[in-house]
């Protein structure tokens, strides 16, 4: 089992019970899963950076992205109907966790200047959303390797109800949030 997942049975489930006094363990809010998406808009011209793009998510993850398609065309961009721009993973149970685990205990604090990240990332359903400016913050990249920095949005999907609980979930599983004076 995911030392994460394992953390958050003993500790988390007990704590989020007693603060929201939920009637059983059951109504305590869990991880769901975790979508990490990354744009390649650079692929309109060189087709070379979508596979370097999906190597380097695939080594972060441990899973194979899923390729995503322009839906219209849009002339201004070069784009044509039906060509890759982006790939993303979705990633639940055990690999979630220790991706989440990774994220939070490793990769974050790599950031340059990091404060915490912004409580206001959550979309009201009890989701929160973090965009990561650079990849180069895991340690699964080697940073001689990288074409170009690129940028991902994780998504961190929660069965929380409102974001009070999603945020105590995600503080509780050590995610470092910015206090805000």
């Amino acid at each position: 089992m995911a030392r994460l997942k394992e953390k958050y049975l003993k500790e988390v489930v007990p704590n989020l019970k007693k603060r929201f006094s939920y009637k059983s363990v059951s109504q305590a809010p869990r991880l769901e899963k975790v979508v990490i998406n990354m744009g390649v808009g650079d692929a309109i011209a060189n087709a070379k950076m979508m596979d370097s793009a999906v190597a380097e998510l695939s080594a972060i993850t441990g899973q194979r992205p899923a390729i995503k398609r322009a839906k219209k065309s849009i002339s201004n961009f070069k784009l044509r109907a039906g060509m890759p721009i982006a790939c993303m993973v979705t990633l639940r149970k055990n690999r979630m966790y220790e991706f989440f685990d990774r994220l939070v205990n490793i990769a974050i604090p790599r950031i340059r200047d990091f404060r915490g990240v912004s409580p206001k990332g959550f979309d009201g359903r009890g989701n929160y959303t973090l965009g990561i400016t650079e990849q180069v913050i895991f340690p699964e990249i080697n940073y001689e390797k990288v074409e170009k920095v690129r940028g991902m949005n994780i998504t961190i999907v929660t069965t929380a109800k409102t974001d009070e609980e999603a945020q105590e979930l995600l503080k509780a599983m050590g995610m470092p949030f910015r206090s805000e004076n």
